[in-house]
């Protein structure tokens, strides 16, 4: 092969130059390529200018000889709880259908028996009908992840693996602690020095780690925290019974709660006493719900970055689909406030 005197061969461009000039993941530009109906119009002209820049040449032959693969990524579903305010699981899955579809995948979604955290899995795992799962019950004693760990399905998790902190998958998890230290902190600069905690049972490390958050604002300034928490059942009756308690035997001026089912509950016990929220009792939720957003007088609420959470989720799915795979890693994201009202 002959050259040009005084001029070094030049590389021919691939798929991840392509990726890295237009700014989208390696699968995007391959759907480009092979599947242009999955991308939107703008990402689609993205890629294909930056595909002429660059003189990118597909290889067709290693294209023809791809592995069979759905595009399809799994997602079990469940039924949302009779009294209860919390859309999350709502919000979650819009968003990440969105960022699948532009990563080229979509997004099947399966039921199962609500006493067995493991119906469905096997049927499509043992039909190759998804490429992938997202594992979002992350709770303590939840066999998803074990299960799917040990049969090698690849599997990307919305929450931390908070029995196994050594485990390899790659996860995406929203950092509670900090969020609930952000709205106790929100409520010590308004004044407010007897601030109550209404959270979760305490075997629930999601409601322990918010829990801490609270706990930490309230050591920061030496503020005493003995009396003014209660763990209970995640519904509005719970969260109206303890804050009924918590009103009569530690007489707090504000309220900050793991979830905004049990604010709507403290919500319901100053409406019973003529309190208003925000002028006589301050309350904050936590996941920023339909609810909080449209309840009289607005409920502050921790909001948590959904959207982000799935865009990283995603990412994680493009690892390990990848060839080679990339090796998964752990994501956590801090939340915002949303400040109404109630506080």
């Amino acid at each position: 092969m002959s050259r040009l005197p005084g001029r070094a061969p030049t590389a021919p461009p691939t798929l991840a130059d392509v990726a890295e000039r237009a700014g989208v993941s390696r699968q995007t530009v391959s759907n480009a390529v092979n599947n242009p109906d999955l991308l939107r119009a703008d990402t689609l002209e993205r890629v294909q200018l930056a595909i002429a820049e660059l003189g990118y040449l597909p290889n067709r032959a290693a294209r023809n000889l791809r592995t069979r693969a759905s595009h399809l990524v799994g997602l079990r579903i469940n039924a949302a709880q009779e009294g209860t305010a919390n859309a999350t699981m709502d919000r979650f899955v819009h968003s990440l259908v969105d960022a699948s579809r532009e990563a080229g995948y979509h997004v099947l979604l399966f039921t199962g028996d609500p006493l067995d955290p493991l119906t469905g899995y096997d049927d499509l795992l043992r039909s190759t009908a998804v490429d992938a799962f997202v594992v979002t019950d992350t709770y303590l004693g939840n066999p998803q992840a074990s299960w799917l760990r040990e049969r090698r399905a690849p599997f990307v998790a919305f929450g931390r693996p908070w029995d196994n902190p050594s485990a390899t998958h790659p996860w995406v998890d929203v950092d509670g602690a900090a969020g609930c230290e952000l709205a106790t902190q929100h409520l010590l600069e308004r004044g407010h020095r007897r601030i109550a905690w209404i959270g979760w049972r305490k075997d629930s490390w999601i409601g322990e780690d918010r829990r801490s958050g609270w706990h930490r604002a309230m050591k920061s300034r030496d503020l005493p925290t003995t009396g003014l928490a209660s763990r209970v059942e995640d519904t509005v009756a719970s969260g109206r019974g303890a804050s009924e308690v918590l009103l009569d035997e530690a007489q707090p001026s504000a309220f900050v709660c793991a979830s905004d089912t049990l604010a709507m509950g403290v919500l319901h016990t100053l409406a019973d006493r003529g309190l208003v929220a925000g002028r006589d009792i301050a309350v904050v939720g936590f996941d920023d719900s339909q609810v909080a957003q449209v309840v009289r007088p607005g409920l502050t609420s921790v909001r948590q970055p959904l959207e982000e959470v799935a865009m990283e989720v995603v990412k994680g799915l493009e690892g390990l689909l990848g060839h080679p795979p990339a090796p998964g890693r752990g994501v956590l994201l801090t939340p915002t406030l949303a400040m109404r009202g109630s506080s």
